[in-house]
């Protein structure tokens, strides 16, 4: 099934952030632990989260996982726009690579340079913060279909985009603004309404929300019903994708 053609695509995926670690590994890692020093000093005896939880353990696994849909996203979205800049895609395109091939390499490229990004965090905070994870399973399922669905999200925006600029501003007015309000810094349950309704309709929120269950073994949404509405947004998104492959759209032209 698996054949050269996808295997070397994928390794080249792979190098591409092999190769410059200090700038898409390093680089995330130092600025969310600036996140995580700047907001637990500033709010950890202001905020009061549930079950005995202190506000530097609540936020934790809220940074990690923001930083790996935000390297997930940057990975795929980022080379398929330098691919079109530099004309290079064409190669790809006239490959006998299957369009389903050509989506999964970009994806699993994209879902282990985030899981890279969050184990490498994870471990660092590992040795200056006594922690421990509640549930290994979830954390794993959780930055498997977080990491490959941004991922999947960004080869659509990589499509879509013609140019960094482009990109840019699908990365600030999109990507960010739902990963910054999807309840990493704060509980989604102590907004008030009308905005603790619309970030239910975040589907970043549910990432995060399950994600810091696995920690902490405290979620505000059930963790299993928020992993059936992930590996649904991925499956919508992937089929989106694909449609989008196979049609050549901004692709061929």
């Amino acid at each position: 099934m698996f054949d050269i053609g996808f295997f070397t695509l994928l390794k080249k995926e792979l190098l591409r952030f092999y190769k410059v670690a200090f700038q898409t590994i390093a680089a995330p890692v130092l600025t969310s632990f600036l996140f995580l020093i700047v907001f637990s000093s500033a709010l950890s005896n202001r905020m009061v989260i549930g079950d005995g939880v202190s506000y530097i353990n609540f936020l934790i696994p809220g940074l990690i996982m923001m930083t790996i849909l935000q390297n997930s996203f940057a990975n795929s979205s980022s080379s398929l726009t330098q691919s079109k800049i530099t004309g290079n895609l064409i190669f790809i395109l006239l490959s006998p690579i299957s369009n389903f091939k050509i989506f999964l390499a970009y994806s699993l490229a994209s879902a282990l340079r985030g899981m890279v990004v969050g184990f490498v965090m994870g471990l660092a905070i590992f040795f200056i913060f006594d922690y421990k994870i509640h549930n290994f399973i979830i954390v794993i399922l959780y930055s498997f279909f977080g990491s490959i669905t941004l991922g999947v999200l960004g080869i659509i925006a990589g499509i879509l985009t013609e140019k960094f600029d482009q990109l840019a501003a699908f990365q600030n007015f999109i990507i960010m603004p739902m990963t910054f309000l999807a309840g990493v810094f704060y509980s989604v349950e102590s907004l008030p309404n009308p905005w603790k309704t619309v970030s239910q309709f975040n589907p970043f929120y549910y990432i995060v929300d399950g994600f810091r269950y696995g920690f902490i073994g405290h979620s505000d949404f059930n963790p299993y019903i928020g992993l059936s509405l992930l590996i649904l947004f991925f499956l919508i998104c992937s089929i989106v994708t694909i449609f989008f492959l196979k049609s050549g759209y901004k692709l061929r032209n």
